[in-house]
């Protein structure tokens, strides 16, 4: 039986308790056994982590320690898979680098806050978003760094962003994934509240994701 981690925590804006009930029973149902850790304290037991399958961090804002972020790095570089969404992933732990690295990006700016966007496919023969089409979101669009290497799979372009005139136009990655070591990294930028999901491409670009990148 495989074994995925779910580690919750930081900002509650972001619903993160509400969001990893909504991925837990999927993993469950796909045959996982699923633990749930309110602590970064998680990421300490090297033998434990070793074990998994799977790593989801839910954690917006917070700080970790430099034991805590070499114990999920090292994890994930020995071939433990990563995936996870918006703030939760990616606007973790702005203070480390590291592990931004690992991710493939960081979020830095929400222009106009929750607005109409779409989200476009453009990588239709990868499995993750295979027989997915564009679809529109009603939500925080993220503008984030992103790293070159990782391998988009879909993007959003800002329009009438009239308070940041100098990113009109400018397209940018929504999901992506990437390798770390032996790893698998999977990233996307939507679900910034629980009832993001609810949108089904949403829903199931995060939940192949899942799967995808588990050892």
């Amino acid at each position: 039986m495989k074994k995925a981690l779910f580690v919750w925590g930081g900002w509650e804006g972001h619903e993160p308790q509400q969001c990893v009930a909504i991925f837990v029973p999927f993993l469950e149902k796909n045959g996982y056994q699923v633990e749930v850790s309110h602590s970064l304290d998680s990421f300490l037991d090297k033998e434990k982590l070793n074990q998994l399958d799977l790593i989801v961090p839910v954690w917006t804002m917070g700080s970790i320690t430099q034991e805590q972020e070499h114990g999920l790095l090292e994890a994930v570089a020995s071939g433990v898979g990563i995936a996870g969404w918006h703030g939760g992933m990616g606007d973790s732990f702005r203070n480390n680098t590291g592990y931004q690295f690992m991710v493939g990006g960081q979020w830095v700016a929400h222009p106009g806050g929750i607005v109409d966007y779409q989200v476009n496919i453009i990588s239709p023969d990868d499995p993750l978003v295979a027989d997915l089409h564009d679809f529109w979101m009603h939500s925080e669009q993220y503008y984030m760094h992103v790293d070159p290497s990782n391998i988009v799979l879909a993007t959003t372009t800002f329009r009438g962003t009239r308070e940041m005139p100098w990113i009109e136009g400018c397209t940018m990655p929504v999901v992506w994934k990437r390798k770390y070591g032996q790893g698998r990294v999977f990233y996307t930028s939507l679900g910034h509240v629980a009832r993001d999901f609810q949108v089904p491409e949403a829903k199931t670009i995060m939940e192949r994701g899942l799967l995808w990148a588990s050892r």
